[in-house]
């Protein structure tokens, strides 16, 4: 399924691909990948299943309203602890998004990388036919994995709504 116009970039309209995640539904499976301690690991939906989840997800560390988003919820998050999974999800190289988090002092999100094989971007809606890239948004899934905020932020070259999502997230403590 693809939504054509679902988002913009710098106002030119683009496609989203697979069918948008919504609040109330279970949340769609998913395979991603970081580097952690020398070696590539895997994070799922099930790794995430017992506590509250944010996910926040952005087209590349690499550009700066990214960088802004990971950032802020990184600072939001720190009074949470261990309470919650927070997720900063691209399509960066592990490494990359490493290097970017080390340099940045991000440890309140976990990086995890959809760059093998797409299947976030795809099973969420988030993929971005035209660049191939993720769209920008963010997700907040209960204990038992379903979701229960959604934000496809319609113009990707914007920053997030991270008052409504942090008021979700918190509401689940």
């Amino acid at each position: 399924m693809s939504r054509p116009g679902a988002v913009t970039f710098k106002g030119n309209p683009l496609t989203l691909v697979g069918e948008a995640v919504v609040p109330g539904q279970q949340a769609p499976p998913f395979k991603l990948h970081r580097f952690v301690d020398g070696a590539m690991k895997t994070v799922t939906l099930e790794d995430l299943k017992g506590k509250p989840t944010i996910i926040s997800v952005v087209p590349s560390l690499d550009t700066p309203v990214c960088q802004t988003q990971t950032k802020r919820f990184n600072q939001e998050l720190a009074a949470l602890g261990d309470r919650v999974n927070a997720l900063t999800v691209s399509m960066d190289l592990p490494f990359a998004q490493n290097r970017f988090c080390g340099a940045e002092g991000i440890t309140h999100l976990v990086s995890a990388s959809d760059y093998q094989d797409r299947n976030f971007g795809l099973n969420w809606g988030m993929l971005i036919e035209e660049l191939k890239i993720l769209a920008r948004g963010t997700f907040v899934l209960d204990a038992a994995g379903k979701v229960v905020y959604a934000e496809v932020v319609k113009e990707v070259a914007q920053e997030p709504n991270y008052e409504a999502a942090l008021a979700a997230l918190k509401a689940l403590l």
